[in-house]
């Protein structure tokens, strides 16, 4: 993650809603009237613009035509993930307000949001440039999917009776057949993700590095794998008898049969997010952690 040197000019913006929270479609209109106020030209994505009774207003994120020089996105982690992987091939700042989950990467509350907004207009703002992983999928020689994501790549079981089998190969230099519930694959944005829940290291956004951590492995001595971000990661499935699963920032699934092989390597472009001007990383791993409590 590196951080941008010039904040560009918001002229527009897309606001997009968790969808079915009426508590993000509230924000979502109130600020959408506070930005109309200074000037801002207002749209949706077309999920957001439905509830809110404005169809005109909505658009295809990721579509033809001008991206917007600024995205909110009101809901959680999840939302935010969908949105950015929604805009990956032509990437804009995103601010991410957090409604009351977990919230790792939408830092900024509902509470502090319009005076956010109104730092954003002001210039006073940085971006991070977040590391995406593009990951694609080859079936008997074909690639038959590829996707850019912000988290974490997952190949696990739909059922946990058995361990599968995945070769791994790093720039095509063979590491080892994990034996394991299954394999993760994440940027240190996703590091605070599944793979944290797995036994593997929180990574600073700032490293420019590439974490694999097996799912319950059959060896304890398999230990998560803290790789350079240039690595290009290979993985083939060696298990034929079992229902197993590539899912992508954990909302996207896609069933992988015998020899799959599932390509991972950084992305060309990066994810952009607005840093909240009045929270540090650190504050936010404390916060939601509970670090230094009893």
């Amino acid at each position: 993650m590196k951080e941008t040197s010039r904040p560009r000019p918001i002229e527009t913006v897309t606001i997009v809603a968790k969808r079915g929270k009426p508590e993000a479609a509230a924000a979502a209109r109130r600020i959408a009237r506070l930005l109309r106020a200074r000037g801002l030209a207002v749209g949706f994505d077309r999920d957001t613009a439905r509830s809110l009774g404005r169809p005109r207003d909505g658009r295809d994120l990721g579509g033809r035509g001008r991206p917007a020089d600024l995205y909110v996105a009101f809901g959680g982690d999840g939302t935010l993930l969908r949105l950015a992987r929604s805009i990956s091939a032509a990437p804009r700042p995103i601010l991410g307000v957090n409604l009351g989950g977990l919230g790792f990467l939408t830092e900024t509350s509902l509470g502090e949001v319009a005076d956010v907004l109104g730092e954003i207009l002001g210039g006073r703002y940085s971006v991070d440039r977040r590391m995406g992983l593009e990951v694609s999928l080859v079936r008997a020689g074909r690639t038959v999917m590829r996707q850019t994501i912000l988290n974490d790549v997952v190949i696990n079981k739909s059922a946990l009776a058995r361990i599968i089998d995945l070769g791994v190969t790093i720039d095509r230099q063979f590491v080892s057949t994990y034996k394991a519930d299954g394999l993760i694959v994440a940027t240190p944005t996703g590091s605070t993700a599944y793979s944290l829940s797995a036994g593997g290291p929180i990574i600073h956004p700032n490293m420019e590095a590439l974490l694999i951590a097996p799912i319950c492995p059959h060896t304890l001595s398999m230990r998560p794998l803290v790789i350079p971000d240039r690595s290009r990661v290979e993985i083939t499935l060696r298990t034929g008898d079992s229902e197993v699963y590539l899912t992508l920032d954990g909302q996207v699934g896609h069933p992988l049969r015998a020899k799959d092989r599932v390509r991972v390597r950084r992305s060309r472009l990066p994810i952009l997010m607005v840093r909240s001007p009045r929270t540090t990383y650190f504050e936010v791993l404390r916060h939601k952690l509970h670090w230094g409590k009893r």
